[in-house]
Parts: C-alpha cells; sequence; structure tokens
C-alpha cells in the first residue's frame, strides 16, 4: 500500500453531504385498504400500498478528520452549485485547507474522492500547491463510501444523533470524541485490502 499505518495517522480524509431525514421504518407508513380490513391476517405485504418520502432531506456540509484532529462543519448554501470553481475557491481555498493547517501544520495527506469538481486540472493543481501530499482521482475508486471513515462511520453517528433528539445548534459535532474518529481511520487499511479483493466491488457483508 502506499501509505503505511504511520502514514495513515497524518491522512485527513474529507466527504460532503449529511442526509438528515430518519432512516425509513414500516410503523411511519400508511397503508391504504378497505375499511375493517384485518391488514396482518388477510392482506398480502406485497399488495399493501405505502407512503413514505420519495427524496431524503439532506444539507450540504464539508467536513475533514484525521487522527490528529478534525475540521469544524463547513455549510454550504443550498442555493449555490458546488462545482470546480466552488469546491477551489470557496471550499479548499478559504476553508477545508486553512483548517486543516491550523491543526496539522503542513504535515498532512489530503484525501478527496472521484466527483467530477474533485478531479478538474485546476484542482489537481492547487492541492499539488497547498498540500504535502494527496489521494487523487486516479487512486480513489469512483463510488467508495466503503472507503472513507467519514461515509462508514462519522455520518453515521451524527444521524444516530440528529434522530435521536431535536438540533439546534452544531454542537452535536463537537460531542463526537476523537476515540471513535481513531477508531474510523484505523480501520482503512483493511477496508483497502479488502476492496482490493473483491476487485473494487461492495466488499461491507466480508469484513
Amino acid at each position: 500500500m502506499r501509505y503505511d499505518d504511520s502514514a495513515v495517522s497524518f491522512i485527513w480524509f474529507m466527504d460532503e453531504m449529511f442526509t438528515v431525514e430518519p432512516p425509513f421504518t414500516s410503523q411511519n407508513d400508511r397503508d391504504y385498504v378497505l375499511v375493517g380490513t384485518n391488514k396482518k391476517r388477510f392482506i398480502q405485504p406485497s399488495c399493501l400500498l405505502h407512503t413514505r418520502s420519495t427524496f431524503s432531506k439532506f444539507v450540504m456540509v464539508s467536513v475533514a478528520v484525521s487522527k490528529i484532529g478534525v475540521t469544524e462543519l463547513m455549510f454550504v448554501d443550498s442555493r449555490v452549485k458546488v462545482n470546480g470553481q466552488y469546491y477551489r475557491n470557496v471550499l479548499l481555498s478559504q476553508q477545508m485547507i486553512p483548517a486543516i493547517k491550523q491543526v496539522a501544520g503542513n504535515t498532512f495527506v489530503f484525501q478527496q474522492d472521484s466527483a467530477p469538481a474533485h478531479h478538474a486540472h485546476s484542482t489537481i493543481q492547487l492541492l499539488q500547491r497547498e498540500t504535502l501530499d494527496f489521494t487523487g482521482p486516479d487512486l480513489w475508486p469512483t463510488n467508495s463510501p466503503d472507503l472513507n471513515p467519514v461515509d462508514y462511520k462519522i455520518w453515521g453517528v451524527m444521524q444516530q444523533r440528529v434522530y435521536e433528539s431535536r438540533i439546534n445548534s452544531i454542537d452535536i459535532w463537537h460531542g463526537v470524541q476523537q476515540h471513535i474518529i481513531d477508531l474510523a481511520v484505523s480501520q482503512w487499511r483493511q477496508r483497502l485490502t479488502v476492496c482490493v479483493c473483491a476487485h473494487g466491488r461492495h466488499f461491507e457483508h466480508l469484513l
């Protein structure tokens, strides 16, 4: 692997988007049947008409995590289109990179996935100038939620806390303890190995 165990501690894993709608549960459905019908006894489940939200509600948020520390949550206005220019000029140059440098100095590895805004030539040039090293689009699968600690652990922790009670501030992020992030990052190399064994396909069931 390109990064050994000691180097993994200096990698900052970044991700965007956070779904805020509670997970699907059949108890929240309305079932349309004839009045007086016992649904459990006389109606096959496949014949029931369920209602649920068509689209999950979400806010666009960026965050980066590492064993060294974390950034603050960086919210993106819902009216903003996150294209390559916005990603470089705002998320990276004004927010993400300065926040990481404030914690890690200049010694860090920046991880980004293969989203279109991330692999633009101008984005790669910016990261070559501003970081010691970064995980470029040639080293990262196109669809990789199983390989990013923010995806496979951190967002899940955040969602669980959001679903438990009404949230009025970002204090919920400050309550995510560093040992949770450390554990998630420690799983990364194992996940890379299993991903290779699965030839890049879904591998959660193999862990």
